[in-house]
This record gives structure tokens, C-alpha cells and sequence, in this order.
């Protein structure tokens, strides 16, 4: 049984039935199909106010697409030290913004804070010739620790950025978890809370290839179309990424799907943690789990053919596990009775 990621699923029937649907009669290429178009009043409504989308089909191209058009080449996009941009994409924001830098915060589980954003900014030495100058701040919803930032927190680091003028990103690869989590609308943590850009991320929830970068604050799309064509991510036949958008929003399955894989990884640390010697290393607030195993569990595990990733380093005691909406409750169930058997 395979935890090492949600990527690791299918494609929901929902989206896969759409996908099917797609492929009969003709649509004219580049974006220029009525479902692409038809996005922008769908995601309008899903935010409630006016936005551009912009479909691409990987994470990576999402996120290093939307930094490249809020960072000059000598700006500094400020970010958590363990956050997808900074260890996870070779190097693709730094590629496509034309040369910014990344500078990384620390944080408790996954965050960066308002308070150590505000200081880092402080000694950035803007003005001075000889540094990189502040222009973005990027934050992970769902972060790289499977943790959420709460409506209040957005707000705090979205104050601290647009005080000193720059745009807030999200990297909203697991975004639909962070809702489920919080009970909130979208609207509600995403530009209502200050958020400038949002990829929002599908295929990890049950799309094949399929992200938006939803623009709320649309002064910043101006020369995105182009940086899409430049990037290779202009699809000809665009409307097989926009059905997959548009049936991951329709009647909520997005929510549902991330609701089912939230569940399942609530279930699963609530059952590991009751062994002994298995400890949670960051609460569990979307559909990863991070635990302490004792090493001779961790090698049985594995040697009975469970998949899943050590974090960290190559060696560590600490474990990923991430369900997915596909993840059914007798996974669950062989992976906690397998670890009780090594458990001492």
C-alpha cells in the first residue's frame, strides 16, 4: 500500500467522465474553447468577486509562473525554508522570475509568521544597490508540514506584505484541504484575508493534470498570458485542463474529495499514535501525518511492503504518510495492525 503521496492515485470517475465528454465534437485551440473561457465567471462565483484563471497543468508551473510576474530578477520572494518553491521545483522560480532570490524563514510546523516576515523585511537593506530587494511573500495552504493557516494568520502576513508593498502568493496545491479544515469559504482565505495570487491546485485531489492561477488582484495578469506561451504551458487543446477544472468545482467534489483524504489521515494518526513509540511530530491539519516510528518498525513496514517516505534526511526516524481521496478505511486499518505487530 502505496502513502508516499496523493499523487500517487488515480483520477476521480467524476473528472475522468468529464474528460470522456470532452473528447466528442471540436473546440477552437489555444484557450479559446468555451469551457477555458468559461472558468473565469465559474471561479468568480466560487470566490465571489472578479477574477482571471489561468489553467496550467503542473504545480510547479503554477507556482514559478505567478512569482515571475510579482519579482523583478533582483527581487527577494520571501518563503518558509521548507516550502515547495524553495526545496521541491529545481529551481523553476528562481528560472522563470529571471534570477529572484528565495529567502527563507523559519517557523513552527510548516508557517512563517508575521512577526519574523516583518523583521526579515526590516533588515533587508532595501534601497541599498548592493542587495536583493524585497517584491513578493509566498505561503503554502496546506503547508509542507500538512498544516494550516488560519484566516487571522493569512491576514497578519498579508498586512505585513502589502505595507511594505508587496503582493502576497499562495501555493494552494492542497488548498482544498486547508478549506475543509477551516469550515470557511474560499473567499474567506484567499483575498478577503489579502491574498494576491492563488494556484490552486487539482491534481492531487483528484485531477490527471490540472492547476488555475487564479488572479484576485488582476493588475498582476497583465503579462502573464505571455509567460504561459514562453513556458510551454499554453495548451492547443486547453479544454481537456478546463474540463478537469470545472468538474473538480462542480457540485463541490473538490470539498469532497478533500474531505474523505482529511478524514482518513485524521484516523490514521489517532490509531498509529495509541502504539507505543509512535509519536505525531506537527498536528494533523489536512491529509499528510508526520510521526516519530522507532527504526525496527519503520524497516518491517517497509520490508512488508508499505510505501512511504522518511522525512528530512535518508536516515531519519521521522515518517511521511499521506492519504488521499481515494484512501479507503481498510488501507487504514493494515497499515496500523502491521506496525502494531513491530510495535515493543
Amino acid at each position: 500500500m502505496n502513502f508516499c503521496s496523493d499523487n500517487v492515485v488515480g483520477v476521480s470517475p467524476e473528472i475522468m467522465a468529464a474528460l470522456v465528454e470532452c473528447n466528442y465534437g471540436v473546440a477552437m485551440p489555444y484557450g479559446n474553447d468555451d469551457r477555458t473561457h468559461y472558468l473565469n465567471n465559474l471561479f468568480s462565483e466560487l470566490f465571489e468577486t472578479e477574477v482571471l484563471v489561468f489553467p496550467v497543468a503542473t504545480g510547479t508551473a503554477a507556482n514559478a509562473l505567478a512569482l515571475s510576474v510579482m519579482s523583478a530578477p533582483y527581487g527577494a520572494i520571501y518563503c518558509h525554508h521548507q516550502s515547495h518553491i524553495n526545496c521541491d521545483e529545481c529551481g523553476a522560480p528562481e528560472f522563470f522570475t529571471g534570477g529572484a532570490k528565495l529567502l527563507t524563514l523559519q517557523g513552527e510546523h510548516g508557517k512563517i509568521n508575521a512577526k519574523d516576515l516583518a523583521g526579515a523585511i526590516a533588515r533587508a537593506g532595501t534601497g541599498i544597490v548592493h542587495h536583493v530587494q524585497p517584491t513578493a511573500v509566498s505561503l503554502s495552504q496546506a503547508s509542507e508540514a500538512g498544516t494550516v493557516y488560519s484566516i487571522g494568520e493569512i491576514a497578519q502576513i498579508a498586512e505585513v506584505a502589502h505595507s511594505h508593498g508587496l503582493p502576497l502568493h499562495m501555493d494552494g496545491a492542497r488548498f482544498a484541504n486547508a478549506v475543509v479544515t477551516l469550515r470557511c469559504t474560499p473567499a474567506e482565505i484567499t483575498w478577503r484575508a489579502g491574498v494576491d495570487v492563488l494556484c490552486f491546485g487539482a491534481t492531487k485531489n483528484g485531477a490527471m493534470a490540472a492547476e488555475a492561477v487564479v488572479f484576485f488582484n488582476r493588475d498582476l495578469a497583465q503579462t502573464f498570458s505571455y509567460r504561459r506561451k514562453r513556458s510551454g504551458h499554453l495548451f492547443s487543446k486547453m479544454q481537456f485542463l478546463s474540463v478537469q477544472l470545472e468538474a473538480y468545482v462542480k457540485n463541490d467534489l473538490w470539498l469532497k474529495n478533500a474531505a474523505r483524504a482529511n478524514q482518513m489521515a485524521k484516523d490514521l494518526a489517532e490509531k498509529l499514535t495509541k502504539l507505543p513509540g509512535i509519536t505525531l511530530r506537527h498536528p494533523v491539519e489536512a491529509n499528510e501525518i508526520f510521526v516519530q516510528m522507532p527504526e525496527q518498525v519503520i524497516v518491517n513496514l517497509l520490508d512488508d511492503g508499505f510505501q512511504f517516505y522518511r522525512w528530512d534526511v535518508e536516515d531519519s526516524t521521522t515518517v511521511r504518510l499521506v492519504t488521499a481521496f481515494s484512501t479507503e478505511e481498510k488501507d487504514i486499518a493494515a497499515l496500523v495492525d502491521a506496525a502494531r505487530k513491530y510495535c515493543v
